[in-house]
């Protein structure tokens, strides 16, 4: 398929632009839409002779597959970094027809050559997150940067916390401070969602609201006025033995 893809991406510029009824019609000019449509078409004509290959490479599921392959050819590596790295350059330099990701310039020395490189926009760069080894052009470092898993972010949910953006989701609905909640109070009437840190805040805040939904619960008939009296009645004599209570603790 390598060798497939080689020859096919020297012609497919030739290719890129057809007839169609008197207009010119234009492919997607990106270099990954390319790729992907030659791995489609190498598998179109290989169906019958690797019909597996074809379901695998023509399912929805493609790019995890193929990034379960990478994975696999890292951990046995029967297919060098160094050499995937050579097909894609060259891949690469086939099939991007608008210059964007690989340097065209040409050169008569190698002094002129090494005096380039320092600055060329697409020398290449590996992604300065920990964790993440992604390579690319200088020139798409800020692409790179706006998606990369590893990239530690600030909360979304505003706690003072910055996680990497691949972990933002389970930050935000496990630990982080700020994860709505329901009220404690939710199964007798409360149904206020409030951050997780500010729970014992609510509980104090709403205090008489929540005693009036108990009330409620236990006695079904009685009007609202007559409970929230009896709401007044309880915060009166909780209030009254706290100050006798305090009073007791002063008396020598």
């Amino acid at each position: 398929m390598v060798e497939y893809l080689m020859q096919r991406s020297e012609t497919f510029v030739a290719e890129s632009v057809v007839l169609d009824d008197g207009l010119e019609v234009q492919a997607s000019d990106h270099p990954y839409d390319i790729i992907a449509y030659l791995i489609d078409e190498f598998a179109t004509t290989k169906r019958n002779l690797f019909s597996r290959v074809s379901e695998w490479l023509l399912s929805d599921k493609r790019e995890d597959k193929i990034d379960d392959f990478s994975q696999e050819i890292e951990i046995n590596g029967f297919w060098s970094i160094d050499k995937r790295e050579a097909i894609v350059q060259t891949l690469l330099k086939n099939v991007d027809l608008k210059n964007e990701f690989h340097c065209d310039m040409k050169f008569y020395s190698a002094d002129e050559l090494a005096q380039h490189v320092p600055t060329c926009k697409y020398r290449s760069m590996t992604c300065q997150n920990e964790g993440c080894y992604a390579k690319y052009s200088i020139s798409q470092m800020e692409n790179h940067d706006s998606v990369c898993p590893y990239k530690m972010i600030p909360c979304e949910q505003k706690c003072s916390a910055s996680v990497m953006r691949r972990d933002m989701d389970r930050h935000c609905i496990t630990v982080c401070p700020l994860k709505l909640v329901n009220c404690p109070f939710y199964s007798v009437g409360c149904k206020s969602a409030i951050p997780q840190c500010k729970i014992e805040e609510h509980r104090s805040s709403d205090f008489h609201s929540h005693l009036l939904y108990i009330l409620q619960g236990i006695h079904k008939e009685a009007s609202v006025e007559v409970l929230r009296k009896r709401v007044e009645q309880l915060l009166q004599e909780l209030l009254e033995r706290r100050v006798a209570r305090d009073n007791a603790k002063a008396t020598p």
